[in-house]
């Protein structure tokens, strides 16, 4: 049951000191509103970040780098290493922490000019990318229409091309057939079967500025039949592609005898160690948001705290009448903690709301103008929301307990002498 006299006792009681009851709830308000607003904006940088990493990050990608500084087996130095399509198959099958292996060569993305295409009378440069089926989530891509390459791609070396947006704006008049239509790069022909968005924040127009064909019709077609430009590795389950990288290189400084010491020949880009760097970074944002939310809120409940030590005091008369009624310590200790729990909860409470609403508000400006390249979906999750609250209750909880204890402490007959 409700007592509801109880609850306007309490009422009547913060009404009576507007500004004192105002003044304290303000605190615990601002300590939840920057608890929010801190994590949100938190989540908001993680987001704009992770948007740049691809959807797949536990990949390893290894080129060709300098040549051979220390002579090795009877081989001289200054010999450059050369990934061969045969080490594709070689790695898989030898190297026990790699899943899979995709060999990738290119035109005009690290060196050299891109090629030029054409459709009907539309015509640019664009680069060209080889690729295989699967790697759309390496890639970082998402297929608007048609389809990615696919196995069959791969095994008959068809010259089929996912196209990105702005080689599809480019080459296509409005209302033009895209899927289905040729296109001419460097003169050999190749039939679009897809095109693509890049899930890419910051980069994501060059990213659409490219095609995507399968790698060994790049290879075959444009020359490149004798080497790979890069492979991508990815590690099997449970294993961090550290270990993987370190493992790969290893193995191809043995398959092309290479002298163990000998640093820079293989050039290698670990995008997982890269991705924990971030993750550890938002772990310490996230840390340092806790720990300046919760010093406010706690300051705020010692605020509250104090008020009710005052409200003790000046209730001392009152105190004692109820206890020389037959008021139980544990009924005076129910109505100071209830009295403490109302100000920090319902002040929490609107801080809390004020700062969802207050991320709400930047998600949907972010959203109506394209967003910002390092910010993006700023917002808290309900675990989050429902901590908040924990925090809420423990401290209304806590900022009462002196204030309750010195009231059931009270003795009726010095209460009711008292002036």
């Amino acid at each position: 049951m409700i007592d509801f006299d109880k609850w306007q006792e309490i009422l009547t009681s913060l009404a009576q000191h507007k500004l004192r009851t105002a003044l304290t709830a303000f605190g615990v308000f601002w300590g939840i509103f920057m608890l929010t607003v801190l994590l949100g904006a938190g989540t908001g940088l993680r987001n704009g970040v992770m948007d740049g990493f691809p959807a797949s990050p536990n990949n390893v990608f290894i080129w060709s780098g300098s040549t051979t500084q220390l002579p090795y087996k009877g081989l001289p130095i200054g010999r450059r290493v050369t990934l061969k399509p045969e080490d594709v198959a070689a790695i898989k099958r030898d190297v026990p922490s790699v899943r899979e292996v995709y060999g990738q060569n290119s035109i005009g993305v690290w060196s050299g000019t891109p090629p030029y295409t054409v459709h009907k009378n539309n015509s640019g440069t664009f680069f060209v990318q080889g690729s295989h089926a699967g790697m759309a989530p390496i890639n970082s891509v998402t297929v608007t229409q048609g389809r990615y390459l696919n196995e069959i791609d791969d095994r008959d070396k068809r010259k089929v091309a996912v196209i990105g947006a702005r080689v599809k704006e480019q080459l296509f008049d409005a209302g033009d057939p895209v899927i289905g239509a040729n296109i001419r790069i460097a003169g050999i022909n190749f039939q679009v079967v897809g095109t693509f968005d890049s899930q890419q924040r910051g980069n994501n127009s060059q990213d659409e500025e490219k095609i995507h064909i399968p790698n060994d019709t790049l290879r075959h077609a444009f020359n490149q039949s004798g080497w790979i430009g890069s492979f991508v590795i990815q590690p099997k389950p449970g294993i961090h592609a550290s270990v993987a990288e370190q493992e790969v290189k290893k193995y191809l400084y043995q398959r092309k005898d290479v002298h163990p010491d000998d640093v820079g020949v293989l050039g290698s880009f670990n995008l997982q160690v890269e991705y924990d760097k971030i993750q550890g970074l938002f772990t310490g944002i996230n840390f340092f948001s806790w720990l300046v939310a919760v010093g406010t809120i706690t300051a705020g409940a010692i605020g509250v705290g104090n008020i009710m030590l005052i409200v003790v005091k000046e209730r001392t008369r009152e105190i004692g009448v109820r206890k020389a009624l037959g008021a139980t310590p544990a009924s005076i200790v129910s109505m100071i903690v209830q009295e403490s729990v109302l100000i920090t909860a319902v002040a929490g409470y609107f801080g809390l709301v004020v700062g969802v609403f207050l991320l709400a508000g930047v998600a949907n400006i972010l959203e109506m103008t394209g967003g910002a390249d390092m910010f993006a979906r700023p917002s808290v999750d309900f675990t989050t929301a429902l901590i908040a609250v924990l925090v809420l209750i423990v401290s209304g909880v806590l900022a009462s307990l002196l204030p309750a204890a010195k009231a059931a402490a009270v003795n009726p007959i010095v209460a009711l002498q008292d002036e």
